[in-house]
């Protein structure tokens, strides 16, 4: 069970991560903001809170970037001067992660379908050298339109890839639409447990109990590959923002960053944890 203290901290941690991931991209002027928010607290869970070295994680929704960049920078993989350059001319932080600058990016992601195909090779690569790594792949639930993803997905339960775990940010919104009204549901937690993957649903929100959900699914070998759909708010903490399909595109202006500022610290750094 979780402490008071440690529910307080997580909170503190949820929402420091999401001032930063606010500060750069009111910084740069960008869109993908909404994305970005949505996702934070699973990467919170599979790369800040997992301190297992020998893991691999893969953002494969790569135009969450800004989130990524926070958690390394938290995690001190990432310096100040250098998150500060983010989006700026020269930089080894642009709108998506480019590969062979940081350690924790070891390859370039953003056009959608590539991660979970390099993550299910990882696995497999684990697995022939007998080594116990796992490899965590963190998704967005439109990614799961891909042909590339369930091809990957085949050849992960094909191989008894069970230390892979795929994470989807399900926030039911892509591109100009619902996710429902393009291709369907997709991120389905049927489709994929009839595909052949250990399946569970989780609150996409909620770190300690993504942590429980992902210790539960590797406690024991099953030989099969893992899959967390968590349901996500795009946008989370942000109220303007929250559930919006146009935050995956726009920019803040001043007021609107002020705004998100304020309740983010509201939400997150003054509530009391009850």
């Amino acid at each position: 069970m979780t402490s008071t203290t440690e529910r307080t901290d997580l909170q503190m941690l949820q929402g420091q991560l999401r001032l930063k991931i606010l500060g750069l991209y009111n910084q740069a002027h960008a869109g993908h903001i909404g994305c970005s928010l949505s996702c934070v607290d699973l990467m919170i869970a599979a790369l800040v809170m997992r301190k297992r070295q020998q893991d691999s994680f893969l953002l494969s929704k790569g135009h969450a970037a800004a989130s990524l960049y926070a958690c390394l920078n938290h995690l001190g993989e990432i310096s100040d001067d250098v998150l500060d350059t983010f989006y700026k001319n020269g930089t080894t932080l642009p709108a998506h992660p480019a590969p062979n600058k940081h350690k924790g990016i070891p390859f370039a992601t953003g056009s959608l379908g590539h991660g979970l195909p390099i993550g299910a090779g990882i696995a497999q690569a684990g697995k022939l050298l007998g080594d116990d790594s796992r490899v965590f792949v963190l998704m967005s639930d439109g990614e799961t339109n891909e042909g590339t993803t369930w091809e990957a997905a085949h050849f992960a339960v094909q191989n008894g890839l069970d230390n892979l775990i795929v994470l989807i940010d399900k926030n039911g919104l892509q591109g100009f639409n619902q996710t429902a009204n393009v291709l369907g549901d997709t991120a389905d937690s049927r489709t994929w447990s009839a595909m052949g993957f250990d399946t569970v649903e989780v609150d996409g929100h909620d770190i300690q109990s993504i942590l429980t959900t992902i210790d539960h699914l590797t406690a024991t070998p099953t030989g099969k590959p893992k899959v967390v759909i968590a349901k996500t708010v795009k946008g989370k903490g942000v109220s303007y923002m929250e559930n919006k399909l146009e935050w995956h595109y726009l920019p803040m202006t001043a007021a609107q960053y002020e705004q998100a500022y304020a309740e983010v610290s509201e939400r997150y750094l003054s509530a009391q944890v009850a």
